[in-house]
Protein backbone atom coordinates (compact mmCIF):
# COMPACT_ATOMS: atom_id res chain seq x y z
CA UNK A 1 0.00 0.00 0.00
CA UNK A 2 1.84 3.09 -1.17
CA UNK A 3 -0.94 5.71 -1.45
CA UNK A 4 -4.00 6.64 0.54
CA UNK A 5 -7.10 4.98 -0.90
CA UNK A 6 -10.26 3.33 0.39
CA UNK A 7 -9.61 0.61 2.98
CA UNK A 8 -6.19 2.03 3.82
CA UNK A 9 -5.20 2.53 7.45
CA UNK A 10 -3.57 5.95 7.40
CA UNK A 11 -1.44 7.46 10.16
CA UNK A 12 -1.03 11.21 9.82
CA UNK A 13 0.21 14.21 11.75
CA UNK A 14 -1.96 17.27 11.25
CA UNK A 15 -2.64 20.80 12.34
CA UNK A 16 -6.07 22.36 11.78
CA UNK A 17 -6.39 26.15 11.72
CA UNK A 18 -9.12 28.69 11.07
CA UNK A 19 -8.02 30.48 7.89
CA UNK A 20 -9.56 33.81 8.94
CA UNK A 21 -7.55 34.07 12.16
CA UNK A 22 -4.82 31.40 11.97
CA UNK A 23 -6.10 30.02 15.30
CA UNK A 24 -5.18 26.34 15.79
CA UNK A 25 -8.35 24.38 16.63
CA UNK A 26 -6.70 20.93 16.75
CA UNK A 27 -3.32 19.33 16.22
CA UNK A 28 -1.51 16.05 16.71
CA UNK A 29 1.73 17.93 17.49
CA UNK A 30 3.38 16.37 20.52
CA UNK A 31 1.02 13.37 20.40
CA UNK A 32 0.77 10.10 18.52
CA UNK A 33 -0.36 10.43 14.92
CA UNK A 34 -4.05 10.28 14.05
CA UNK A 35 -4.91 6.77 12.76
CA UNK A 36 -8.02 6.23 10.67
CA UNK A 37 -9.60 3.83 8.17
CA UNK A 38 -10.11 5.58 4.84
CA UNK A 39 -13.54 5.36 3.23
CA UNK A 40 -15.48 4.51 6.40
CA UNK A 41 -16.72 7.97 7.41
CA UNK A 42 -14.31 8.35 10.31
CA UNK A 43 -13.13 11.74 9.04
CA UNK A 44 -14.95 14.75 7.66
CA UNK A 45 -15.54 14.14 3.94
CA UNK A 46 -13.24 16.83 2.54
CA UNK A 47 -10.30 15.68 4.66
CA UNK A 48 -10.32 12.19 3.15
CA UNK A 49 -10.99 13.51 -0.36
CA UNK A 50 -7.99 15.84 -0.16
CA UNK A 51 -5.70 13.08 1.15
CA UNK A 52 -6.56 10.44 -1.46
CA UNK A 53 -3.46 9.51 -3.44
CA UNK A 54 -0.99 10.87 -0.86
CA UNK A 55 2.16 8.87 -0.11
CA UNK A 56 4.20 8.33 3.07
CA UNK A 57 6.25 11.45 3.79
CA UNK A 58 4.01 13.67 1.67
CA UNK A 59 2.60 16.85 3.22
CA UNK A 60 -0.59 18.45 1.95
CA UNK A 61 -2.19 21.72 2.94
CA UNK A 62 -5.80 22.45 1.99
CA UNK A 63 -8.79 24.52 3.03
CA UNK A 64 -12.26 23.04 3.33
CA UNK A 65 -15.43 25.09 3.02
CA UNK A 66 -18.12 24.26 5.60
CA UNK A 67 -20.01 21.95 3.20
CA UNK A 68 -16.94 19.65 3.06
CA UNK A 69 -16.24 19.92 6.78
CA UNK A 70 -18.89 20.18 9.54
CA UNK A 71 -21.63 21.75 7.43
CA UNK A 72 -23.45 25.03 7.91
CA UNK A 73 -24.87 26.07 11.26
CA UNK A 74 -28.54 25.16 11.59
CA UNK A 75 -30.70 27.26 13.88
CA UNK A 76 -32.99 24.23 14.24
CA UNK A 77 -30.15 22.63 16.25
CA UNK A 78 -30.50 25.28 18.97
CA UNK A 79 -33.06 24.19 21.56
CA UNK A 80 -34.33 25.44 24.92
CA UNK A 81 -34.95 22.98 27.77
CA UNK A 82 -36.43 23.38 31.24
CA UNK A 83 -33.58 23.99 33.67
CA UNK A 84 -35.06 21.28 35.91
CA UNK A 85 -33.83 18.69 33.35
CA UNK A 86 -30.27 19.61 34.38
CA UNK A 87 -30.71 19.17 38.14
CA UNK A 88 -28.34 16.19 38.31
CA UNK A 89 -25.65 18.11 36.40
CA UNK A 90 -26.09 21.21 38.56
CA UNK A 91 -25.74 19.09 41.68
CA UNK A 92 -22.17 18.35 40.49
CA UNK A 93 -21.14 21.62 38.79
CA UNK A 94 -22.71 25.02 38.13
CA UNK A 95 -24.00 25.43 34.58
CA UNK A 96 -22.19 28.10 32.58
CA UNK A 97 -22.40 29.48 29.06
CA UNK A 98 -19.76 27.77 26.91
CA UNK A 99 -19.84 24.42 28.72
CA UNK A 100 -19.96 21.31 26.58
CA UNK A 101 -22.27 18.55 27.81
CA UNK A 102 -23.54 15.32 26.27
CA UNK A 103 -27.21 14.45 25.85
CA UNK A 104 -28.46 10.87 25.64
CA UNK A 105 -30.54 10.97 22.46
CA UNK A 106 -32.50 8.20 20.74
CA UNK A 107 -29.71 7.88 18.15
CA UNK A 108 -26.97 7.85 20.81
CA UNK A 109 -24.95 10.43 22.73
CA UNK A 110 -24.78 13.93 21.24
CA UNK A 111 -22.56 16.73 22.51
CA UNK A 112 -23.93 20.25 22.81
CA UNK A 113 -22.78 23.65 24.01
CA UNK A 114 -24.66 25.63 26.64
CA UNK A 115 -25.39 29.02 25.02
CA UNK A 116 -27.73 30.53 27.63
CA UNK A 117 -28.53 29.87 31.28
CA UNK A 118 -31.74 31.50 32.46
CA UNK A 119 -33.63 31.13 35.72
CA UNK A 120 -35.99 28.45 34.34
CA UNK A 121 -34.38 27.38 31.04
CA UNK A 122 -31.13 26.27 29.43
CA UNK A 123 -30.46 26.89 25.74
CA UNK A 124 -28.38 24.19 24.06
CA UNK A 125 -26.62 24.36 20.68
CA UNK A 126 -26.27 20.93 19.05
CA UNK A 127 -24.32 22.30 16.07
CA UNK A 128 -20.70 21.15 15.91
CA UNK A 129 -18.48 23.92 17.26
CA UNK A 130 -16.80 24.20 13.84
CA UNK A 131 -20.06 24.21 11.84
CA UNK A 132 -20.25 27.12 9.42
CA UNK A 133 -16.47 27.60 9.40
CA UNK A 134 -13.84 27.04 6.74
CA UNK A 135 -10.97 24.89 8.00
CA UNK A 136 -7.35 24.69 6.85
CA UNK A 137 -5.36 21.53 7.44
CA UNK A 138 -1.66 20.84 7.11
CA UNK A 139 -1.25 17.06 7.01
CA UNK A 140 1.81 14.82 6.79
CA UNK A 141 1.41 11.11 5.99
CA UNK A 142 3.43 9.08 8.50
CA UNK A 143 2.46 5.49 7.71
CA UNK A 144 0.10 3.52 5.45
CA UNK A 145 -1.03 -0.08 5.42
CA UNK A 146 -3.84 -2.12 3.92
CA UNK A 147 -6.70 -2.62 6.35
CA UNK A 148 -7.33 -6.11 7.68
CA UNK A 149 -10.61 -7.85 6.82
CA UNK A 150 -11.89 -7.43 10.40
CA UNK A 151 -11.16 -3.70 10.33
CA UNK A 152 -13.05 -3.29 7.06
CA UNK A 153 -15.98 -5.34 8.37
CA UNK A 154 -16.12 -3.31 11.62
CA UNK A 155 -15.47 0.03 9.92
CA UNK A 156 -12.58 1.08 12.17
CA UNK A 157 -8.91 0.45 12.90
CA UNK A 158 -7.96 -2.24 15.41
CA UNK A 159 -4.86 -2.20 17.62
CA UNK A 160 -2.35 0.66 18.02
CA UNK A 161 -4.16 3.92 17.42
CA UNK A 162 -7.50 2.18 16.95
CA UNK A 163 -10.05 0.08 18.83
CA UNK A 164 -9.07 -3.01 20.77
CA UNK A 165 -11.82 -5.65 20.96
Amino acid sequence: MDTIQNNTVASVHYTGTLPDTGEVFDSSEGRDPLVFLVGHRQMIPGFEEEMLGAKVGERRTFTLEPERAYGQREEANVTTFPRAHFAAVEAEVPLEVGMTLVADMMDGPRPFSVVAVEEDTITADFNHQLAGKSLTFSVEVVELRAAEEGEIAHGHVHGKGGVTH
